[in-house]
């Protein structure tokens, strides 16, 4: 089964809806200039109600690794996701775990800065916006994405909604599935209906065998 994300968490009653669901993982936004900035203190509020063996993650634009390190700690995160234009030497002896966001351009361009990333992070692919950064709504080229993920695992997002999320795992075989406006009814807020509607996408078996399209 291919492991959920849901990013851009503001609400408890969101959090633990996603993980009933079967999201694995919970995402944070610490980026004050992202419409789904959420204060730590704040956050770690809704943490503190979440079930036992979900993954926390926090997400970063290029901050001070003080911050970054220190809002790790007050929320005891189970990850870092960097998600700007990070070097490797500035996270490779980070002591949380760490994923590295790519933004996808072309499918060369993408190989090869999947590949640059090191092996100890886990690589997430989202669309190229040097404003956003992230949670644009935009899908990225999943031929180059599907590429990517015969180099190493990737984590997909960029646009996937219950209505193409099917599609896209199918095309790209990623590891796992990352989506924040997808499902909101504003930045930030989701959508029950809509979160419902994505996971149980999610879990519907593909019908088409290897080699069919």
């Amino acid at each position: 089964m291919t492991s959920v994300k849901i990013c851009g968490i503001h609400r408890v009653e969101d959090a633990l809806l996603a993980t009933e669901l079967g999201a694995r993982a919970v995402g944070f936004v610490f980026w004050p200039s992202s419409p789904r900035f959420i204060d730590p203190y704040r956050a770690r509020s809704i943490v503190s109600a979440l079930p036992p063996f979900v993954t926390t993650v926090g997400v970063f634009v290029d901050q001070p690794d003080e911050y970054v390190s220190g809002v790790a700690r007050l929320l005891g995160l189970s990850a870092v996701q960097l998600h700007g234009q990070e070097q490797p030497d500035s996270y490779a002896g980070r002591a949380e775990r760490v994923i590295k966001s790519v933004a996808v351009t072309d499918g060369r361009d993408c190989v090869a800065a999947v590949s640059a990333v090191p092996a100890r992070a886990t690589v997430l692919l989202d669309a190229h916006d040097p404003i956003k950064r992230g949670g644009t709504g935009r899908t990225i080229d999943w031929s180059a994405a599907a590429a990517a993920a015969k180099v190493r695992p990737i984590i997909l997002s960029g646009g996937l909604t219950a209505d193409n999320v099917r599609e896209a795992i199918d095309t790209v075989q990623p590891y796992g599935v990352d989506v924040s406006s997808g499902v909101e009814s504003s930045p930030g807020v989701k959508d029950h209906g809509k979160l419902r509607a994505f996971f149980a996408a999610v879990n519907t078996l593909s019908l088409l065998l290897p080699g069919q399209s």
